[in-house]
Protein backbone atom coordinates (compact mmCIF):
# COMPACT_ATOMS: atom_id res chain seq x y z
CA UNK A 1 0.00 0.00 0.00
CA UNK A 2 1.16 3.44 -0.64
CA UNK A 3 0.87 6.39 1.34
CA UNK A 4 0.74 9.56 -0.73
CA UNK A 5 0.62 12.01 1.31
CA UNK A 6 1.63 13.56 5.31
CA UNK A 7 -1.63 13.97 7.27
CA UNK A 8 -0.37 16.34 10.13
CA UNK A 9 -2.50 15.92 12.87
CA UNK A 10 -2.35 18.35 16.00
CA UNK A 11 -4.52 19.07 19.31
CA UNK A 12 -4.74 23.08 18.85
CA UNK A 13 -4.81 25.77 16.00
CA UNK A 14 -2.84 27.28 18.38
CA UNK A 15 0.04 24.83 18.65
CA UNK A 16 1.17 26.19 14.77
CA UNK A 17 0.77 29.52 15.37
CA UNK A 18 -0.97 29.92 11.61
CA UNK A 19 2.53 28.92 9.88
CA UNK A 20 0.92 25.88 8.52
CA UNK A 21 -2.39 27.63 7.48
CA UNK A 22 0.41 29.97 5.58
CA UNK A 23 1.70 27.17 3.95
CA UNK A 24 -1.84 25.79 2.44
CA UNK A 25 -1.34 22.68 4.43
CA UNK A 26 -3.96 20.88 5.16
CA UNK A 27 -3.72 20.00 9.51
CA UNK A 28 -6.43 17.78 11.22
CA UNK A 29 -6.86 19.42 14.34
CA UNK A 30 -8.79 17.23 17.00
CA UNK A 31 -8.75 18.87 20.22
CA UNK A 32 -7.47 18.31 23.27
CA UNK A 33 -7.63 14.72 25.27
CA UNK A 34 -7.75 11.20 24.15
CA UNK A 35 -11.29 10.88 23.50
CA UNK A 36 -11.59 13.63 20.73
CA UNK A 37 -8.22 12.94 19.15
CA UNK A 38 -9.25 8.95 18.47
CA UNK A 39 -12.78 10.15 17.14
CA UNK A 40 -11.28 12.90 15.03
CA UNK A 41 -8.65 10.64 13.36
CA UNK A 42 -10.94 7.71 13.14
CA UNK A 43 -13.36 10.29 11.37
CA UNK A 44 -11.17 11.40 8.75
CA UNK A 45 -9.67 8.31 8.41
CA UNK A 46 -12.79 6.87 7.33
CA UNK A 47 -12.98 9.56 5.09
CA UNK A 48 -10.06 8.86 3.42
CA UNK A 49 -10.62 5.21 3.53
CA UNK A 50 -14.16 6.23 0.98
CA UNK A 51 -11.54 8.65 -1.77
CA UNK A 52 -9.32 5.27 -1.71
CA UNK A 53 -6.66 6.97 -0.13
CA UNK A 54 -4.42 5.84 3.20
CA UNK A 55 -2.24 8.86 4.34
CA UNK A 56 0.84 8.80 6.58
CA UNK A 57 -0.02 10.25 9.88
CA UNK A 58 2.46 12.62 11.86
CA UNK A 59 1.30 14.26 14.94
CA UNK A 60 2.91 17.19 16.17
CA UNK A 61 2.64 18.41 19.21
CA UNK A 62 3.66 20.29 22.74
CA UNK A 63 4.60 18.07 25.62
CA UNK A 64 5.76 18.74 29.19
CA UNK A 65 8.96 16.41 30.32
CA UNK A 66 11.21 16.37 33.23
CA UNK A 67 13.68 14.10 31.54
CA UNK A 68 14.16 16.44 28.43
CA UNK A 69 15.10 19.99 28.65
CA UNK A 70 12.43 23.28 27.84
CA UNK A 71 12.67 24.03 23.80
CA UNK A 72 13.86 20.41 22.63
CA UNK A 73 11.77 18.64 19.97
CA UNK A 74 12.15 14.72 20.30
CA UNK A 75 10.57 12.08 18.60
CA UNK A 76 8.45 10.00 20.04
CA UNK A 77 8.78 6.10 18.99
CA UNK A 78 6.87 4.14 22.34
CA UNK A 79 3.54 5.37 23.48
CA UNK A 80 1.78 4.66 26.97
CA UNK A 81 -1.62 5.48 28.02
CA UNK A 82 -0.33 6.83 31.44
CA UNK A 83 -3.59 7.37 33.16
CA UNK A 84 -4.97 3.72 32.44
CA UNK A 85 -5.07 2.40 36.36
CA UNK A 86 -7.27 -1.32 36.30
CA UNK A 87 -4.66 -2.57 39.65
CA UNK A 88 -7.07 -2.60 41.69
CA UNK A 89 -7.84 -5.55 39.61
CA UNK A 90 -4.94 -7.08 39.11
CA UNK A 91 -3.65 -5.43 36.04
CA UNK A 92 -0.51 -3.45 35.45
CA UNK A 93 -0.34 0.25 35.29
CA UNK A 94 -0.95 1.18 31.61
CA UNK A 95 -2.65 -1.57 30.54
CA UNK A 96 -6.35 -2.26 29.13
CA UNK A 97 -8.22 -4.54 30.36
CA UNK A 98 -8.82 -7.96 28.55
CA UNK A 99 -7.24 -6.53 25.45
CA UNK A 100 -4.76 -9.14 25.05
CA UNK A 101 -3.88 -8.68 21.79
CA UNK A 102 -2.96 -4.97 21.53
CA UNK A 103 0.77 -4.46 23.01
CA UNK A 104 0.35 -1.78 26.05
CA UNK A 105 3.33 -0.04 25.03
CA UNK A 106 2.54 1.28 21.33
CA UNK A 107 5.96 1.34 19.42
CA UNK A 108 6.28 2.51 15.31
CA UNK A 109 9.85 2.54 13.16
CA UNK A 110 12.37 5.55 13.75
CA UNK A 111 11.11 8.27 11.23
CA UNK A 112 12.87 11.84 12.11
CA UNK A 113 16.72 11.39 11.40
CA UNK A 114 18.77 13.37 14.27
CA UNK A 115 15.97 13.64 16.84
CA UNK A 116 16.56 12.15 20.01
CA UNK A 117 14.08 9.15 20.74
CA UNK A 118 11.69 9.28 23.82
CA UNK A 119 8.66 7.41 25.22
CA UNK A 120 5.13 9.86 25.77
CA UNK A 121 3.09 9.29 28.30
CA UNK A 122 -0.97 10.38 27.30
CA UNK A 123 -3.24 11.16 29.55
CA UNK A 124 -6.42 13.34 29.90
CA UNK A 125 -4.98 15.43 32.14
CA UNK A 126 -2.25 18.35 32.25
CA UNK A 127 0.48 17.62 34.24
CA UNK A 128 1.59 20.54 36.77
CA UNK A 129 2.26 18.85 40.04
CA UNK A 130 2.56 15.47 40.55
CA UNK A 131 5.75 13.99 41.22
CA UNK A 132 5.63 10.60 40.10
CA UNK A 133 6.21 10.98 36.35
CA UNK A 134 7.75 7.62 34.36
CA UNK A 135 7.77 9.02 30.94
CA UNK A 136 10.29 10.73 28.79
CA UNK A 137 7.43 13.21 27.68
CA UNK A 138 3.93 13.94 28.83
CA UNK A 139 1.03 14.70 27.00
CA UNK A 140 -2.79 14.30 26.02
CA UNK A 141 -3.64 12.57 22.42
CA UNK A 142 -0.97 10.64 21.37
CA UNK A 143 -1.36 7.28 22.51
CA UNK A 144 -4.98 7.56 21.02
CA UNK A 145 -3.56 8.76 17.95
CA UNK A 146 -1.05 6.08 17.92
CA UNK A 147 -3.36 3.37 19.06
CA UNK A 148 -6.18 4.21 15.99
CA UNK A 149 -2.93 3.85 13.55
CA UNK A 150 -2.28 0.82 15.14
CA UNK A 151 -5.71 -0.61 14.33
CA UNK A 152 -6.03 1.21 11.31
CA UNK A 153 -2.19 -0.40 10.16
CA UNK A 154 -1.16 3.05 9.40
CA UNK A 155 2.50 4.47 9.23
CA UNK A 156 2.59 7.16 12.05
CA UNK A 157 5.21 9.24 13.67
CA UNK A 158 5.17 11.90 16.28
CA UNK A 159 7.58 14.34 17.61
CA UNK A 160 7.10 16.70 20.27
CA UNK A 161 8.69 20.35 21.74
CA UNK A 162 8.98 20.24 25.28
CA UNK A 163 7.51 23.51 26.63
CA UNK A 164 7.46 23.05 30.34
CA UNK A 165 8.69 21.36 32.74
CA UNK A 166 5.31 19.83 33.68
CA UNK A 167 5.82 21.30 36.99
CA UNK A 168 4.15 24.40 38.75
CA UNK A 169 5.22 26.61 35.57
CA UNK A 170 3.92 24.65 33.08
CA UNK A 171 0.95 26.69 31.94
CA UNK A 172 2.99 29.87 31.81
CA UNK A 173 5.38 28.38 30.11
CA UNK A 174 3.51 26.04 27.42
CA UNK A 175 1.63 29.68 26.29
CA UNK A 176 5.31 31.52 26.13
CA UNK A 177 7.00 28.45 24.54
CA UNK A 178 3.95 28.54 21.51
CA UNK A 179 5.93 30.59 18.98
CA UNK A 180 9.06 28.60 18.82
CA UNK A 181 7.33 25.33 19.08
CA UNK A 182 5.56 26.29 15.60
CA UNK A 183 8.85 27.13 14.08
CA UNK A 184 9.91 23.85 14.66
CA UNK A 185 6.81 22.14 13.79
CA UNK A 186 7.01 23.20 10.54
CA UNK A 187 10.72 23.06 9.71
CA UNK A 188 10.63 19.34 10.73
CA UNK A 189 7.58 19.04 8.17
CA UNK A 190 9.09 20.87 5.20
CA UNK A 191 12.13 18.01 6.13
CA UNK A 192 10.24 15.04 6.04
CA UNK A 193 8.32 16.17 2.55
CA UNK A 194 11.43 16.88 0.89
CA UNK A 195 13.05 13.41 2.19
CA UNK A 196 9.99 11.67 0.91
CA UNK A 197 9.62 13.31 -1.99
CA UNK A 198 13.27 12.42 -3.03
CA UNK A 199 12.93 8.74 -2.29
CA UNK A 200 13.25 6.28 -4.92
Amino acid sequence: MSFPYVLVVMALQVESQGLFRERGVDVLYTGVGKVNAAYRLTRRLAEEQARGVAPFVVNLGTAGSRKHAMGSLVACRRFVQRDMDVSGLGFPHGHTPFEDAVPAALEFPAVFDGLEHATCGSGDRFEAHTDDLDFDVVDMEAYALAKVCHFEQLPFACAKFVTDGADGSAGSDWHGNLPVAAQAFVKLYDELVARRATRP
